[in-house]
């Protein structure tokens, strides 16, 4: 066993590991031997970032000349098992009650996904999961949000309350003067039809922005 793995064997932390050493205990831990190093460098080469390494699939990443199969799946679970983590955090998973619970429930749906995506989670009048569904899908950069639809999936569940969330896959976490003003839009549609928008929640990376903890939308409004 090297030094690294008997480190988080001791530890159980990735604090005190850089990027490369993170990638460097997953070669060791699949058996790879050899001058990992280039094979790492030329990761981040390919890749961009640790976090575009961490993003690429499995056939991407075996493109890389010394990144076995063993090797490429261990790196491509990191950020699914990561949404597993915070959905497993969450103290109550059928039921969210408070902004903290509400972040987990969005980063166990969008941390990690490469193309932005919108969702709209029917609560019921005791905050439990009604219901949660994608509206769009859209591309690198950009996801068409239809009102309609939206409305559609509130009803459809007979919600009380919705959250709406999507993710910035590689932009920053706030939200846009687009989002804010998509977004008050929608509440006006969802508040004519009796419903109350208690958030919208934005993912990009492993950070979330409540659009209702930054005062640009509050479920007061009617």
């Amino acid at each position: 066993m090297n030094t690294l793995q008997n480190i988080f064997l001791r530890e159980k932390s990735f604090e005190n590991y850089s990027d490369g050493a993170v990638l460097e205990l997953l070669f060791s831990t699949a058996g790879v031997r050899g001058d990992t190093q280039s094979i790492i460098q030329s990761m981040f080469d390919r890749f961009g970032s640790f976090r575009g390494v961490l993003e690429a699939r499995p056939q991407q990443l075996m493109t890389i000349p010394g990144v076995t199969k063993k090797v490429a799946t261990l790196v491509s679970m990191i950020a699914p098992l990561a949404k597993v983590w915070e959905r497993a955090n969450m103290e109550n998973p059928d039921r969210i009650g408070n902004t903290r619970e509400a972040e987990a429930y969005a980063k166990s749906l969008l941390m990690g996904e490469r193309t932005e995506r919108f969702y709209v989670v029917a609560l019921s009048a005791q905050c439990r999961i009604l219901g949660c569904k994608k509206i769009t899908e859209g591309s690198l950069s950009e996801c068409n949000c239809y009102p309609r639809m939206v409305v559609e999936a509130a009803l459809m569940f007979n919600a009380h309350s919705v959250l709406m969330l999507h993710n910035h896959p590689h932009s920053t976490c706030a939200a846009s003067p687009e989002d804010i003003s998509a977004t008050l839009q929608l509440q006006r549609l969802l508040n004519g039809v009796g419903i109350t928008l208690l958030d919208h929640l934005i993912v990009c990376g492993d950070r979330c922005y409540s659009m209702s903890t930054h005062g640009d939308i509050s479920y007061r409004n009617r």
